[in-house]
């Protein structure tokens, strides 16, 4: 008996499908990579067993958010004191003008260490208004060497509800 020898042949891979599915997917993922960028900001939100929104004696200054515009108050051995009024300019909110307000008392003394701040806000106040007045609160643009660079004012943000917000009683 005579055995007959098969002649085998290599298989050959398709792979043009799996590269063109490369070609596509590599600059897909790439661009995805590039903008899932996250921005993360530290708040110190009140304890839910406290009866107001943050202890007067730890905080020494505060913004409150109105619907008429702005309050910059100084608390001071639980005696509150009203620092500036800054009104809506033209039915908005004045940010340039908290900001500078802010800087002016960051010059103050007493102030210059200070790092933390209170946003107080009323019911009723949008997210993007507490989110821009988060912003300016933090920082603001100020020239250094002439470039300009973001400075802080103060980074340690604390938010609460404003007094008279949540129907207290008023004599």
């Amino acid at each position: 008996m005579r055995r007959q020898k098969r002649i085998q042949e290599e298989a050959e891979l398709n792979v043009t499908s799996f590269m063109n599915l490369m070609i596509v997917l590599v600059p897909v993922l790439l661009m995805n990579m590039v903008f899932s960028q996250l921005a993360v900001l530290d708040l110190k939100l009140p304890l839910g067993d406290q009866p107001g929104a943050v202890n007067p004696e730890d905080v020494s200054l505060e913004v409150v958010i109105r619907k008429d515009g702005f309050e910059v108050t100084r608390t001071y051995q639980e005696k509150s004191e009203s620092l500036a009024l800054l009104p809506k300019k033209d039915g908005a909110f004045d940010y340039s003008r908290l900001s500078t307000t802010l800087q002016d008392i960051k010059k103050n003394p007493g102030f210059e260490d200070k790092k933390d701040i209170s946003l107080l806000s009323e019911p009723g106040i949008d997210y993007q208004t507490l989110v821009t007045v988060m912003d300016t609160v933090r920082i603001y643009p100020a020239v250094v060497a002439a470039s300009l660079v973001d400075a802080t004012l103060f980074p340690e943000i604390s938010l609460g509800d404003a007094p008279g917000s949540e129907g207290e009683v008023t004599p």
